[in-house]
């Protein structure tokens, strides 16, 4: 679609020479002779920049242009005027215009001006556009889910995040520790700081205190200069240490110290720095099992565990698999249309009874590999063998065994019915009837059970 530029002027001659000019560089162009006829075209058409002369019968440019920015704030304004003083020049700025063209001008000198003006324009909308999906991102809501388990996360990040407190985020891998964070940064105050990530087990340890705090010129061979850590480099924001169990002995003091104290020097320096950081910690495995075994520090423990948030596996909130499909679907290929069917019943029936150990990254994977292979519903025929050969042996209680660091029964029992009231819905062909006689329930009952799951409206 062209770019639209409205020409403002009550000089028919200067209307048509600037109509020529735009129209050969490529614009679509609409004319106005006065400020009024020019809000009443911006009221019903979308223009990417207002060309307008200040002096004009009625309205003049200066007071057209604040009603452009009143009406439609994103529109670029350019003014022509023969008598540019710097009183009109400084208020014209503090309105809103983007620059002045000034009588007599030269025909490239508009084109400059007028692609530059543009250019601005596009810059405004992308930083806008991009802030709205990183704060869309990470807000609640890039927490894809509904069940009991997911509004309990998003209630405690409500909770906390507009606190300094530090964070201690477990769960297994793929379970979104690191989406989380930022959840947590994005709905603080410190949302316009850095945000900065590392992963403590994948640096060499001779590396990690480097990386953390910085170092000075001459600290260590090739310490060729001073070098921020990302204590630095997160300053006024969050750092999020991401598999903090995986951090040595040694670092694990040190990182208590800079908690403790609230500075830090970096390595090779002897000048103390202040670390005004939020720390967000995470870690796959069950800190106080390491606490027991003598791998992880107790008083740090319990410095980074001011607030614990569990994030659960996905086998425990299946009722969350349907619509993280959607999300992924959305993200691939394109948002699904309201009704679209994404997933065959026997295709949800063997994601429903898959346990996935990889958590939501294993389902995002496997999304993304049906979209490539270029189906636009996910059947049998397009998940992995391990999902559509996966058979349970059967879904009793007794077949599971708790797991070393406990479990939720609630979500368990919560995923055990979702996937019974799936399967008989697909053993009674979709009426709800029938599906509720075969486990032996009311209709009123069976209805309020779909509805808790978000499979009816209550």
């Amino acid at each position: 679609m062209r770019t639209k530029i409205l020409v403002v002027d009550d000089e028919l001659s200067m209307r048509e020479f600037l109509s020529i000019l735009l129209e050969g560089e490529g614009y679509c162009v609409g004319l106005a002779e006065n400020a009024e006829e020019a809000l009443r075209l911006i009221e019903r058409e979308r223009f990417e920049l207002v060309i307008s002369d200040v002096s004009m019968p009625g309205l003049s440019g200066i007071a057209l242009l604040g009603r452009i920015k009143s009406v439609a704030p994103d529109t670029a304004v350019l003014l022509i005027t023969a008598f540019t003083t710097a009183e009109q020049a400084v208020e014209a700025m503090k309105l809103g215009a983007y620059d002045y063209i000034g009588k007599p001008f030269k025909v490239e000198e508009v084109k400059v001006l007028v692609a530059k003006a543009l250019e601005n324009r596009s810059l405004v909308e992308e930083n806008r556009r991009l802030r709205a999906e990183v704060t869309e991102r990470f807000s609640f809501s890039g927490l894809i889910g509904k069940s009991s388990q997911m509004r309990d996360v998003y209630n405690l990040i409500e909770k906390v995040a507009g606190s300094t407190a530090n964070i201690l985020i477990q769960g297994e891998s793929g379970t979104g520790k690191e989406l989380a964070a930022k959840a947590v940064h994005y709905n603080s105050p410190r949302r316009d700081m850095a945000f900065v990530a590392v992963n403590c087990g994948a640096i060499p340890e001779t590396l990690i205190e480097s990386e953390l705090f910085g170092h000075t010129k001459g600290a260590f061979t090739g310490a060729l200069s001073d070098r921020p850590g990302l204590f630095e480099q997160a300053e006024g924001g969050t750092l999020f240490l991401d598999e903090i169990g995986e951090l040595p002995l040694l670092l694990q003091s040190k990182l208590l110290r800079v908690l403790q104290e609230r500075e830090f020097r970096r390595v090779g320096g002897s000048v103390s720095l202040k670390a005004n950081v939020r720390i967000v910690a995470a870690s796959n495995r069950i800190l106080e099992e390491q606490v027991q075994d003598g791998s992880f520090r107790e008083d740090l423990f319990y410095r980074l565990n001011v607030v614990q948030l569990r994030l659960p596996a996905l086998r425990e909130r299946v009722e969350d698999i349907l619509p993280l499909v959607a999300h992924f679907y959305g993200k691939f290929f394109a948002a699904p249309a309201p009704g679209q069917e994404l997933v065959t019943p026997e295709a949800l029936h063997l994601l429903l009874n898959y346990p996935f150990p990889g958590n939501v990254r294993e389902l995002e994977n496997l999304v993304e590999r049906c979209v490539v292979l270029g189906n636009k519903v996910i059947t049998p025929e397009c998940l992995p063998a391990k999902v559509s050969q996966f058979r349970r042996t059967q879904l009793a209680p007794d077949a599971f065994d708790i797991p070393n660091g406990g479990m939720d029964l609630q979500a368990y029992l919560d995923s055990l019915e979702y996937r019974l009231l799936v399967q008989a819905l697909e053993k009674s062909g979709g009426v709800k009837k029938k599906a509720a006689e075969y486990l032996h329930l009311t209709f009123r009952s069976f209805r309020y059970r779909l509805a808790k799951f978000g499979m009816e409206e209550e």
